[in-house]
């Protein structure tokens, strides 16, 4: 399930940004809040990624990142979490990641209940990312898992 996850995630992330990117096509300003919310995403998914690796985030949580950095962002992490995923064995997804939060509170989380968390945080800001887009006039796609079941039993 943690591997349908992951490729969902994947999915759902590179359809926002396309959608995104439809929206600069178009020459009208990107939603700012869409951006914001869509930037926490990845950024997020890139901070539990270099935690459960052991090393140092090269983004903070609400860093605000331009299109081509969200591309970059999304082409680097997708990959990465996916790796992660299909090489967790039972034993890494209960290994014990020690870290510091955003406000510098520690804490200590296994690998799999990150893993969870990262797939649920994408989903909540997705849907915020969504909501900014609307309320911007511009129609966000959808990103729901059943859409991408969907799609892979060539339901489109």
């Amino acid at each position: 399930m943690l591997q349908k996850l992951a490729d969902y995630n994947c999915w759902a992330n590179a359809r926002v940004l396309k959608n995104l990117e439809a929206i600069a096509a178009t020459g009208m300003p990107l939603p700012a809040r869409a951006v914001h919310w869509f930037s926490h995403v990845l950024n997020a998914q890139a901070i539990w990624i270099a935690r459960i690796e052991g090393v140092s985030s090269a983004v903070k949580v609400f860093d605000y990142h331009e299109l081509p950095a969200l591309r970059a962002l999304h082409e680097r992490t997708c990959p990465q979490l996916v790796e992660i995923v299909r090489n967790a064995n039972d034993t890494e997804l209960a290994r014990i990641i020690h870290y510091t939060n955003s406000q510098q509170k520690p804490y200590s989380t296994p690998v799999g209940e990150i893993l969870i968390h990262c797939f649920n945080h994408a989903t909540y800001h997705r849907g915020q990312t969504a909501i900014a887009i609307r309320e911007a006039s511009f129609a966000p796609d959808n990103t729901d898992y059943v859409t991408w079941v969907r799609e892979l039993m060539g339901q489109e």
